[in-house]
């Protein structure tokens, strides 16, 4: 979960065996001998299995295809829950069932609020105080510091409700990287020393309670989304020479759901759309292309602490990813 940076300086069946034509499909080899075709040895197949099975279809089974029964295991295998559905945890849970259809995605939250647009969606949402003790093959916990009192132990509770069988993913934050002056960061470099910050400290901490069990990490970039049009900004107060890291939320949750799939264990991937930009470069992006009403000062600082230039070249090489968004610009260019 990480902080959703928008804006610079502030947060932003089968069938019968008799509707299967039994043909005698033969070909002549090199030495003119008869050569029965595969579809005929399977019409057979069905065939005994009719006059055996009368009320059993099975031919479609031995044609390669999922019986009812098999269908529903499959969809079974791929249930996801989603601790924390709000932007990008609803935005997975959608895709999940589109690439997934007939499985359940199932939303836990802290109260009901919400819970009629995760219906409209097709999600169906719990809270967390009406946790049954069904485990399931995907986890993914999206849900945000700020709305727990015990935040790692939290985590600890959604781990538990992981099957162990596909994959469980904790959507943490790049915040935890400890490189500034506008150095580059990578999947491998450096984290910030525990003590130095209570809400990084939780992050960490609930990074280790997933690791400790299998799951992955995603450390996410600066999260946005569509920007009203009628914007406008006077002034902000930070230096413009800054550097930010940023990620579409649909492509966030794209990546998110590659790594679910991978089911891979014990990684620490990263999420960004590998175009740093400074915060000068917002402002002048956003203003120049002449979709937004307003106008802008400028920045109010020159002195201060500066960011970092992430690079997730290994996250896209392990679980063949790009984002649809490849910066900034491209997404206001776009829209």
């Amino acid at each position: 979960m990480a902080t959703a940076i928008a804006w610079p300086g502030g947060a932003f069946s089968c069938t019968r065996t008799s509707s299967l034509p039994i043909r005698r499909i033969s070909s002549l080899s090199s030495a003119g001998v008869v050569k029965q075709s595969r579809f005929l040895r399977v019409s057979r197949i069905a065939s005994s299995c009719g006059v055996l099975f009368r009320d059993v279809r099975c031919d479609a089974t031995m044609a390669g295809k999922e019986s009812p029964l098999e269908k529903s295991a499959t969809m079974n295998n791929m249930n996801l829950l989603v601790v924390g559905p709000g932007v990008l945890g609803s935005l997975v849970g959608r895709r999940w069932l589109e690439q997934y259809e007939g499985c359940k995605v199932v939303g836990q939250t802290n109260t009901t609020n919400r819970h009629e647009e995760l219906l409209s969606l097709g999600i169906s949402p719990i809270t967390k105080d009406m946790q049954s003790g069904d485990k399931y093959p995907y986890v993914i916990f999206c849900a945000p510091p700020s709305g727990s009192q015990d935040y790692v132990r939290e985590v600890r509770a959604a781990a538990q409700r992981w099957d162990g069988e596909g994959s469980l993913l904790f959507t943490s934050s790049s915040g935890v990287y400890d490189v500034h002056n506008n150095g580059l960061c990578d999947e491998n470099a450096p984290i910030i020393e525990k003590g130095k910050s209570p809400r990084l400290d939780m992050l960490l901490n609930a990074e280790e309670e997933v690791l400790k069990v299998g799951g992955n990490v995603v450390r996410l970039a600066g999260l946005y989304i569509s920007l009203p049009r009628d914007i406008f900004i006077r002034s902000v107060d930070a230096r413009p020479d800054h550097y930010l890291n940023l990620i579409h939320y649909e492509d966030a949750a794209d990546l998110c759901i590659a790594i679910l799939k991978k089911k891979i264990r014990e990684q620490v991937f990263m999420g960004c759309d590998n175009t740093p930009v400074t915060r000068q470069d917002i402002m002048d992006i956003t203003l120049q292309s002449g979709k937004f009403k307003g106008g802008f000062r400028g920045f109010t600082k020159s002195e201060g602490p500066l960011g970092k230039k992430m690079n997730n070249n290994r996250t896209r090489e392990m679980v063949e990813w790009q984002p649809q968004y490849h910066s900034f610009g491209d997404f206001i260019n776009r829209n």
